[in-house]
């Protein structure tokens, strides 16, 4: 999470007007406005294998999978996020073209700057949205996936993978080996 733009409190109506104006992205919370800050070749690369390999696995399916330019709304939260990729298999959102509400999976590549808050806070935020079924953290420096999937008893349970590891996506039935999830990612 970046610094809050230069302002006071926003509504979450102002904050949308505002936010289709502005060059860069800026995630909403409670008020206030955060910019997003670029993200390292790892981190785009990761995030661009995760949605190429969604894509092409949910073609001809009603789900879509978006990238970190699709604003999710967490009206539990009073906030818009933009998640790093983001499935979604509802009609509601189909019929929505500027912000999805109802996601079946997100998944976040984390950064050392976020890492922290994407595994707590953020996570709890998610957490409100009915429709999640399953939150992914991706780890560039282990290489490692946690995958935290909710139960039939509304409880959420790790699923991690380690490095060299193949990951399950199990909300769309989709394992990823690791080669395809670090495609041209060099190791550090």
């Amino acid at each position: 999470m970046g610094l809050p733009a230069p302002s006071s409190a926003f509504s979450a109506e102002d904050y949308l007007a505002w936010e289709s104006t502005q060059l860069d992205r800026h995630e909403y919370l409670h008020g206030e406005v955060f910019a997003m800050a670029g993200a390292e070749d790892r981190h785009v690369t990761v995030a661009g294998n995760l949605y190429m390999a969604l894509r092409q696995h949910l073609s001809g399916s009603p789900c879509r999978a978006y990238m970190s330019d699709m604003r999710l709304h967490v009206a539990a939260a009073n906030s818009y996020f933009y998640p790093d990729v983001l499935v979604t298999c509802s009609a509601q959102d189909a019929a929505s073209p500027l912000v999805k509400t109802e996601p079946k999976l997100i998944v976040e590549v984390l950064s050392p700057s976020t890492a922290a808050y994407d595994r707590g806070l953020k996570f709890g935020y998610y957490r409100s949205l009915d429709s999640l079924q399953e939150y992914a953290l991706v780890d560039l420096d282990s290489r490692s996936t946690d995958c935290y999937r909710k139960g039939a008893d509304g409880l959420w349970v790790l699923h991690p993978f380690a490095k060299n590891e193949a990951v399950s996506l199990a909300s769309v039935a989709l394992t990823l080996s690791a080669e395809q999830l670090f495609a041209d990612v060099l190791e550090t």
